[in-house]
């Protein structure tokens, strides 16, 4: 730093809760202490900027004259003052009684990342948005000398943000203080994912789970007694919510703010689709209602009066289920876990960059665009927050959606799809195909779930959809049926793989035999769902539409694997659900760790030779050390790491047991095993701590699938479809349209046209040429090459003081 002063910071939450707050206030507190600065916790939102300085005076001069304050000099940094205990039991301890303002050291918000909620509580403050309010709050900041304000939460706080930042120089002139710098940095959390510019806000995904959770257990005993269940969920003014477990969680009927129904008579056109699915056969009905629904002349729809229609005019036994605060509760999944942290890091960076510039630097907000973190301008941030805000007052609906993301829409399209069930959407005959799709690899979570969406969408299409069963074998068996619209009608939130799947290669039972079978079949266009296995497939495909002309049809290779190692996709179908089911576990076995004696667990995950589960798993478990196949394992990193817990162990303080975790890939070394490196824990850790191992294996390809594996699997299975059908003729060069082979076959030209690799790259799906994606794969160690999620592994230690204990760490990011 060029100042000899340690920066201040200060991080409040404020507005509505949301899951994953305690995880951010937990990365930027860290972050800011590694950095060399100094961190106050601001509870009750603005409202503690308000009540801050009556606390500041009290104090006298120093605030951190705590008897309970613990050093730490090999971390650089206090350990603890003492002052946050109480807000991990709800804060309401006499002793917290006036307090707002806590000094914070290393260990005051550890365990932090799993706790649903914040910790330092909330408020939507009224005194904040008067100026005299403001003026208050800056007199705080500068009796506290805070360099740098964090704020986070929604839309409301973000433009608090702006407001404090822009007035900020006159608010302190009007006080008589000296000038001084405030850098203000927000970080959007809301479980609406309303706000502009970011692909994702923190708390939302783990809503949307919280949703798909409730309307999965209430399809079962719809199903028992053939009842419709009407669901209200949150979303006054954004249908995101709905929008998303709708398409999770498969529901036939949906009402969201930013949509009215196009017709004025939207009784007659619901009660119409779900007539017409009742009499095909359908069992269970599900219709989302979003609380700020309305109809076309703008009249609320509530869920209370769609219950009562269904009943009267169809007959229908119907329920209502309102799930209200419910969808903000409980731990935040390991997607909102890892998008926290890396914000919070990332807002410490920005704010401390914003510091040491020498030009001024406007206010930033934390966005996730494009599956990274960046910043951008909070001003132009909160100048789209008010036109959406025009734009919902002038009922401007296609602007709303326009404004809040590009994929709104597409989202829409593919609910409509996926839930509709008729001929309106159909090709013309002579465009309709027969197409297959058919597993390659280990199951993963959502691929029933895009098999669903694929029968779907191309029924809708008029296409013919034929499941493959077993894998290669099945189609040389002739295990191949066509797939019906209600066969899949559960599939959403069934885990593993209905249609079955196998590692077996086309060149392990010859290529040609593969190709007279889809022949035979009359497959027209092919979607290979599945890891490695089934990148290989294809490729091996493509490279036999020379000889076997059968092969020259449209081709999609969809990415399904919890490894996530299959290039060409930053995430494959079934990891996020790998994930979350990792995250679980270790929030298991820390708690049975910390209920002993100091103890660390030595958790093995699967992963083969791609260590983006145990990266991003020990990220968002907040675990101690990650051992990864990119690294590997020596004598002398083991040596270093028994040496950190040592240490780390050693200051703990007394009375308070802290389970600490270790994260091995399977693959991270074949000397030494998790049997191994416990063993030696078990030496090094002496009198001091013990170690115990657990081996999670198939138990991480999960149960029910996760909705972001849902969402991801029905979007990467229509945009496949719609792959097949533009590719239908320029990948049938030589062919006739039966694919009858005429003309001469041109490899160089020809040989990969029509065929792709569908993956998501942030949050657009992006097909990839088999040139393109080949040019990244490490064939050897079975994963693709400049993965993003490898500089995570620096972070880790980070986080955890590794580095600092033990004299550095094991990789050599230098981001960090």
């Amino acid at each position: 730093m060029k100042s000899a002063k340690r920066p201040r910071f200060a991080v409040l939450t404020s507005g509505s809760d949301a899951q994953g707050m305690n995880a951010c206030v937990r990365a930027v507190t860290k972050y800011a202490l590694h950095r060399g600065c100094e961190v106050y916790l601001v509870r009750d939102g603005f409202d503690g900027l308000l009540r801050g300085a009556e606390q500041k005076a009290k104090e006298g001069t120093e605030n951190s004259k705590s008897s309970r304050k613990q050093v730490a000099e090999e971390l650089g940094c206090p350990l603890s003052y003492g002052e946050t205990d109480e807000l991990k039991e709800g804060g309401d301890a006499p002793e917290m009684t006036g307090k707002y303002f806590l000094r914070a050291g290393w260990d005051d918000v550890n365990r932090w990342i799993d706790q649903g909620g914040t910790l330092l509580g909330t408020t939507r403050s009224a005194g904040f948005r008067t100026r005299e309010g403001r003026l208050t709050a800056a007199r705080t900041l500068l009796a506290y000398e805070i360099d740098v304000l964090v704020v986070v939460g929604g839309n409301g706080t973000m433009t608090g943000a702006w407001v404090l930042e822009k007035e900020w120089e006159g608010l302190v002139k009007e006080l008589g203080e000296k000038p001084r710098k405030l850098t203000v940095t927000g970080v959007v959390a809301s479980i609406y994912n309303d706000t502009a510019l970011t692909d994702q806000t923190i708390g939302a995904l783990t809503a949307v789970l919280r949703i798909c959770e409730a309307v999965d257990a209430l399809s079962t005993t719809a199903g028992s007694h053939q009842r419709v269940f009407v669901v209200e969920v949150m979303g006054l003014h954004s249908g995101w919510l709905a929008l998303q477990a709708g398409i999770a969680a498969g529901a036939d009927y949906l009402f969201i703010p930013e949509r009215p129904p196009a017709a004025a008579d939207w009784k007659e056109l619901m009660c119409g689709k779900l007539k017409q699915l009742r009499e095909i056969g359908k069992r269970r009905t599900i219709v989302l209602v979003a609380e700020g629904a309305r109809d076309a002349h703008l009249k609320p729809i509530k869920s209370a009066e769609v219950a009562e229609l269904l009943t009267n005019r169809l007959g229908l036994n119907t329920r209502i289920t309102q799930l209200g605060h419910v969808q903000r509760g409980g731990k935040p999944c390991a997607f909102d876990r890892m998008l926290a942290t890396l914000q919070g890091v990332h807002a410490v960076q920005a704010s401390l960059d914003s510091l040491e510039a020498t030009d001024p630097q406007p206010p930033y907000m934390i966005a996730w665009k494009a599956g990274e973190v960046t910043k951008v301008p909070l001003a132009k941030a909160v100048n789209i927050i008010s036109q959406i805000e025009k734009a919902n007052a002038a009922k401007d609906f296609a602007a709303i959606r326009r404004l809040r993301s590009p994929e709104f829409d597409e989202a829409l399209e593919t609910l409509e799809y996926l839930s509709h069930f008729g001929e309106d959407w159909r090709l013309p005959e002579a465009e309709r195909m027969r197409i297959a799709v058919v597993h390659v690899g280990a199951p993963a979570g959502g691929m029933n779930a895009f098999v669903r969406s694929f029968a779907r969408f191309a029924l809708a299409r008029g296409h013919t959809p034929l499941a493959i069963h077993s894998g290669i074998p099945g189609l040389l068996a002739d295990r191949v049926s066509p797939l019906s619209w209600l066969r899949v009608d559960f599939w959403s939130s069934r885990g593993g793989c209905d249609i079955g799947t196998d590692r077996t290669l086309p060149s392990e039972v010859g290529l040609g035999e593969v190709a007279m079978k889809l022949q035979e079949w009359g497959v027209q266009g092919l979607v290979i769902v599945g890891g490695w296995e089934a990148w290989e497939a294809g490729k091996q495909i493509v490279k036999g539409r020379k000889d076997w002309p059968w092969f020259r049809g449209p081709l999609v290779i969809a990415p399904a694997t919890i490894s996530n190692n299959v290039p060409g996709t930053s995430a494959s179908i079934g990891s996020d659900t790998s994930l979350n089911t990792l995250v679980e576990y270790c929030d298991v076995i820390r708690q049975s760790a910390s209920a002993s004696n100091n103890r660390a667990f030595v958790v093995e995950t699967q992963g083969g030779r791609s260590g983006y589960l145990a990266t991003v798993g020990a990220l968002a478990s907040s675990a101690s050390i990650v051992y990864t196949p990119e690294v590997g394992i020596s004598l002398d990193l083991l040596e270093k790491d028994c040496a950190f817990l040592r240490k780390r162990f050693e200051l703990d303080a007394k009375g308070k047991n802290e389970g600490r975790l270790l994260i091995r890939n399977e693959a991270a070394s074949s000397v030494y095993t998790t049997e191994h490196v416990t063993a030696l824990l078990n030496e090094c850790g002496g009198d001091l701590f013990d170690a115990r191992s657990a081996i999670l294996g198939h138990t991480l390809q999960g149960l029910v699938p996760s909705p972001l594996d849902r969402t991801r699997a029905a979007r990467l299975a229509v945009r496949a479809v719609r792959f097949l059908e533009e590719h239908r003729r320029a990948a049938k060069r030589g062919l006739s349209r039966d694919l009858i082979p005429v003309g001469i076959w041109n490899e160089k030209e020809d040989e990969e046209k029509g065929a792709a690799v569908a993956g998501v790259e942030g949050e657009e799906v992006r097909f990839s040429s088999i040139a393109e994606v080949r040019a990244r794969e490490d064939r050897k160690n079975r994963r693709g090459t400049g993965n993003a999620w490898e500089s995570l592994r620096g972070l880790v230690e980070v986080l955890q003081g590794r580095r600092a204990l033990a004299g550095g760490g094991h990789h050599d990011e230098g981001c960090w």
